[in-house]
């Protein structure tokens, strides 16, 4: 008897819809001088924006492409359109004023019944712009500001975003961070006052649409002092036989004794180039919590960061990573523990099949006065087969003494053993395979509200089956 065994790759049908020319106006592709005054004009930016844009074009065009990761020959910045606006204009905050194709769009994805039941604001991204968002009265009643960046620029709210705007991310710390300096565009901003609880999440939803297009969204959240949120990032694109790119970039900064936790499910196309930056900066007995989950995606560069730098600070990273046939997801985090009594946690999973490779990389930084600090990383891979490919890459720097570092990683595969144990308890075949995989990844979902736990285990489905003849 021969053993026949197919593994498929997670089903991104539900995300893998379009509107035809749905675009009103884009700029013309490539990167020039005057593209980034056409988007800077487009979005009407106070001089300071418009002086920042040429000076990361000045920064993009200086260095180099990231070697450390899988090639991105292949991206072609002179065939990507940096600036996409679809059909209206203006944010609305009634959902009934959003052009009947665009609000298909998001009906067809969740958002509006996820506001209903589980949010406690939303906002909508479509290609450039963000068409979108809405706070409930209890949230906005206790001051906590949850709007579209760009909106937030010409508010009482534009110093604060003048004076972090790609501090803790500089368009000096990688090309395509200096990229996304140039041509950003939509995007959202939170700011929770001191000792205020949002009892319910807050998510952004980022549709990428058009064709050949790149959506380079800025998230930026500011949490005071003993407060806390949970913000929850949303990502799908349909698939094209052109590349698209995401390089969006996430600043965020979690005050004395509060709490932050990020939560991402992202389902990019297959043709996407995800080269998305995220930094978060923590004080004084303040907590950042990073929980992902990562099913799509031609190419992937993506590693959040975490800066302790008040005593007691805080950082976990939970995320689980699927790389399918076409697929190189080169992910992981950094941590760098600036002061004394400081913790971090990395806990993670990736799942490799057809021929897809994980790498993840992990840095952790202790520097000279973090003394008495802790930190603990544990990775597992699972390869489905025999010719995907995982690999971890750990990096330890440890300048103080008496600090409690620890590494661990397993790579493996499917244990028969463990199939036969399961299928002498009950189990077929296929339900064996499949109550592995699944429960290989629960670290992620578990961490998410029940709502998006579901979402999440629908896009992790992986359907088994398998016959014996």
């Amino acid at each position: 008897m021969k053993e026949k065994t197919q593994v498929n790759d997670i089903d991104r049908s539900f995300y893998d819809f379009r509107n035809e020319d749905a675009d009103a106006f884009k700029v013309d592709a490539g990167l020039t001088k005057d593209i980034v005054l056409e988007i800077s004009k487009e979005k009407n930016d106070p001089d300071w924006m418009r002086e920042l844009r040429l000076k990361c074009l000045d920064i993009y065009n200086s260095m180099e492409v990231p070697d450390w990761g899988p090639s991105l020959d292949a991206l072609d910045i002179d065939n990507i359109f940096t600036y996409v606006r679809p059909n209206m204009r203006g944010m609305q905050n009634d959902w009934e004023n959003v052009p009947k194709d665009i609000k298909d769009t998001f009906d067809r994805l969740g958002i509006p019944q996820a506001e209903r039941k589980s949010l406690a604001g939303v906002g909508a991204q479509y290609d450039s712009e963000i068409v979108y968002h809405s706070i409930r009265d209890e949230a906005a009643s206790k001051g906590v500001i949850y709007t579209d960046i760009e909106s937030a620029l010409k508010t009482e709210y534009a110093d604060m975003i003048k004076e972090r705007f790609m501090k803790v991310l500089p368009p000096t710390e990688h090309k395509f961070a200096a990229l996304h300096g140039a041509v950003w565009s939509g995007g959202s901003f939170v700011y929770v006052p001191k000792g205020v609880k949002v009892d319910f999440p807050l998510q952004s939803y980022f549709r990428l649409n058009a064709k050949g297009a790149g959506q380079f969204e800025h998230t930026m959240i500011i949490v005071e002092e003993g407060a806390s949120v949970h913000f929850i990032e949303g990502c799908s694109a349909p698939k094209y036989n052109v590349a698209n790119l995401h390089v969006g970039a996430v600043e965020l900064w979690v005050g004395k004794n509060a709490t932050l936790r990020y939560s991402t499910i992202e389902s990019w196309s297959k043709n996407m180039y995800n080269l998305n930056s995220k930094r978060a900066v923590v004080e004084e007995g303040g907590k950042i919590e990073w929980v992902s989950g990562s099913f799509g995606s031609h190419i992937s560069y993506l590693y959040p960061m975490s800066v302790l730098n008040g005593k007691g600070a805080r950082a976990e990273f939970t995320s689980v990573t699927f790389a399918g046939e076409g697929q190189n997801l080169d992910t992981g985090t950094k941590i760098v523990h600036n002061a004394e009594d400081t913790f971090s946690y990395v806990n993670t999973r990736s799942i490799s099949k057809s021929g897809g490779i994980n790498t993840f990389r992990s840095s952790v930084v202790i520097g000279p006065d973090a003394h008495g600090s802790k930190s603990s990383t544990s990775c597992e891979s699972l390869m489905v087969d025999s010719i995907s490919r995982s690999d971890t890459i750990p990096a330890m720097d440890v300048r103080c003494a008496d600090a409690d570092v620890g590494h661990e990683a397993k790579i493996g595969r499917i244990s028969d053993e463990t199939i036969f144990y399961l299928m002498s308890r009950g189990l077929s075949e296929t339900e064996a395979r499949a109550l592995i995989v699944r429960g290989f990844a629960d670290n992620v979902s578990k961490e998410l509200p029940l709502e998006y736990a579901v979402e999440m285990n629908n896009l992790i489905t992986i359907e088994m089956k398998g016959s014996i003849g």
